[in-house]
């Protein structure tokens, strides 16, 4: 059939008044809130990401500030706010789904340069203005990048540790997750938790500059070295915490509240001593990272997942920097029983997909699935699976 002439799923700005489908999202409240709040600090531009605190793509509703800000639900993208202008940056994969969830607001960019974007608010925001974000949403290398790329423009780039986007989402903003985090069982790790830390620690006294500690921010690092997991991400079996190992002592920064009574029994079993898990806040791991680096110290950390907003917490001549942890190294590696239990996965999950191409081949005949039902079909397969605890992506599913 031939296409229509003009697409209704896609808002039309040029027209009087604006066109918007119904899947877009009026953000004038929002933005006239920010703005206001932008004001109280002397803000002239606000950068959101689409990260959380530990770079992950796949993130919780509570931080899908961008999503809530824009309207926009992609995985990737980045917003840009100024007292009368505001943008979006996002790639090629998402710039229909932009044009159907923006409202007439937002200008849409279509790349993720960081220099574009800084070309932008250089255009945006005068002499002397304030540009400013959120430090413990950035990379490092992201920060550096917007630093390089601002410098000598007579702007000032000014890390702000209150967040805008949560003050003005306020009360609305999602809960955090209180589900349980749980122990997962020996049966597939094939080494305990304290055989992980005394590997680690062995790396750091064989180590040239003998660091004193390792710093863990990306979550899969943590869920790993102790042998636990949690439902905070969809799609994810992570949950929200750091770890500060140390050679004579372990802090994990984590709600504990949510522990089940099994996976808290295993980290305290060794109390006292360099086994014994320290169980802090999340919240305080800025606090203890400050305290604990005022001493003679140095501190092992990979910048692929830590955001410089800790990274700047830390003298730089205590940093000992590489682009992933040891722990980030040793989880690639996988033992002999990890490598089973692998195969072991994919072979149920070949099962699956055989019991799906044989379902389609009888149902696609008679008009009866699509791209949508045939996915959510190939889900309930895989959840009937012994040990399925659900996709690790949302299905893509295509055809013709």
């Amino acid at each position: 059939p031939q296409a229509p002439s003009t697409r209704n799923d896609i808002r039309d700005c040029s027209t009087d008044p604006p066109y918007l489908p119904p899947t877009a999202t009026n953000t004038t409240a929002r933005l006239a809130a920010l703005r206001d709040t932008m004001r109280a600090h002397s803000i002239h531009a606000y950068i959101v990401p689409s990260t959380d605190a530990h770079m992950n793509e796949y993130i919780s509703k509570r931080d899908a500030r961008l999503g809530w800000l824009t309207g926009f639900t992609g995985s990737a993208g980045t917003s840009v706010v100024t007292q009368d202008k505001a943008a979006l940056w996002t790639d090629s994969r998402y710039w229909t789904q932009a044009e159907r969830e923006l409202d007439c607001n937002w200008e849409l960019q279509r790349t993720t340069w960081i220099e574009s974007i800084a070309m932008w608010i250089l255009e945006a925001v005068p002499m002397a203005g304030n540009i400013s974000l959120d430090p413990f949403l950035f990379s490092i290398a992201t920060w550096k990048s917007y630093s390089q790329a601002l410098q000598d423009s007579g702007r000032t780039l000014l890390p702000l540790d209150t967040n805008l986007v949560d003050q003005v989402w306020g009360d609305q903003r999602p809960p955090p997750s209180s589900s349980e985090i749980y122990s997962l069982p020996a049966a597939f790790t094939g080494s305990s938790w304290q055989e992980k830390v005394a590997r680690i620690r062995q790396q750091m006294k064989q180590h040239v500059r003998h660091p004193t500690a390792v710093l863990l921010s990306g979550l899969e690092e943590t869920a790993w070295l102790f042998n636990l997991r949690g439902d905070d991400i969809p799609y994810n079996p992570v949950f929200y915490s750091y770890t500060l190992l140390t050679i004579t002592n372990i802090s994990l920064f984590v709600e504990g509240s949510r522990l089940a009574a099994a996976a808290r029994e295993s980290l305290r079993s060794d109390c006292p001593g360099p086994l014994c898990v320290e169980l802090r806040e999340y919240g305080q791991v800025s606090a203890h990272l400050r305290s604990y680096t005022q001493g003679n110290v140095t501190v092992w950390l990979g910048t692929e997942y830590t955001t410089y907003g800790l990274y700047d917490i830390i003298p730089q001549e205590k940093l000992l920097e590489e682009n992933y942890s040891p722990v980030m190294k040793a989880k690639a590696v996988k033992n002999t029983h990890e490598q089973e239990m692998l195969r072991a996965a994919h072979v149920r999950d070949a099962v699956v997909v055989i019991q799906y191409l044989l379902w389609l081949e009888k149902t696609v005949p008679q008009g009866q699935v699509n791209e949508f039902s045939g996915a959510q079909h190939i889900d309930a397969l895989r959840w009937a699976q012994e040990h399925s605890h659900g996709p690790s992506f949302e299905s893509i599913s295509a055809s013709g």
